[in-house]
Formats: structure tokens, sequence, C-alpha cells
């Protein structure tokens, strides 16, 4: 399955669970929408040249956890649910990118129609409420090599002139 069939699959598959009582009703269902536009940014910034070689790295990683149907909340068991570990953690990627290297990586690739600035900074500032704690520490343990690395990458968004909170 290509990038695209994946992005196409998961835009289906999150629009039609939304339609049903459970989706309706999910608390972060307006988060679990960014999903789609979260992987398709991903997978854009990995292929940009500009993109540095150790934050290919990390992207690569988001990607495969992304696709795999088992991870920390497998979507094969929880369903659509089983996406909001993927958001946060691709959240949490994008915005280590975004401290590190600049905004404009990002903002060049993103296909939302939501800032994509704000969906980064709001996911990551309900990301314990959103998987729970224990979960959270886990998907930055993995992302992050040393403790000055998760430091920096939980600051939040460095503001730029074009950007309000």
């Amino acid at each position: 399955m290509n990038n695209d069939d994946f992005y196409q699959k998961l835009r289906k598959t999150l629009r039609d669970w939304l339609q049903t009582d459970q989706g309706k009703n999910y608390k972060w269902a307006d988060f679990l929408l960014f999903a789609p536009d979260l992987f398709h940014v991903l997978c854009k910034v990995i292929a940009d040249k500009d993109t540095p070689l150790e934050d290919k790295a990390k992207l690569a990683g988001a990607i495969a956890y992304f696709i795999s149907p088992i991870d920390l909340l497998p979507e094969a068991i929880l369903g659509p649910v089983g996406y909001a570990d993927d958001i946060v953690l691709a959240a949490y990627v994008l915005n280590s990118i975004i401290n590190k290297s600049g905004q404009e990586i990002v903002q060049r690739h993103w296909a939302g129609d939501e800032d994509v600035l704000r969906v980064i900074s709001q996911i990551l500032e309900r990301a314990d409420e959103m998987v729970g704690s224990g979960l959270w520490r886990k998907l930055k343990g993995k992302f992050s090599s040393e403790k000055r690395e998760t430091e920096e990458t939980e600051e939040p968004i460095k503001k730029s002139e074009n950007y309000e909170a």
C-alpha cells in the first residue's frame, strides 16, 4: 500500500466512523480528523530535500508507527480511536522539527484547512488527556534519544509574527 492509498483509506475510515453514534460522541473526534493531514505532512516533509537527515529518521519512525496496525493503541482492536496515539506522536515529531529547523518546511507541506502550528499546539496541550500520561511518556521515550532532546521537543512551538496562540 502506498502513502496515497493509506491517506485515502484513513480519510474514508474516519469520515465513515464519525457518522456513527460512537464517532459522534467521541471526545477527541475533532482531533482525529487531523490524522490524514498529519500523515500527509509527515510523508511530504520526509521527502523534502531540505529536511535534515536526523529529522528524516524521526519522520520515518512516526510514519511507520502511523501505518502499523499494532502499536500502543492498536487500530485493529480499538478502531479509529486507536489513531489518537498516532496523531499525538505525529504532532510531537513535527513540533521537534519546527523547534529545531523552523516552521517553514512543515507549513510548506501542510494540506489541512486549519493552521498547522495551532493544530500541533492543541494536540500537544491535550496529549496527556488523549492517550494517558503513561502512554505519552512511552511515546516520547521512543522518539527522544536523550533527555535534552525531550526537553527541546516539549517546548511550545516558537511563535513568529504570523502566529498567535
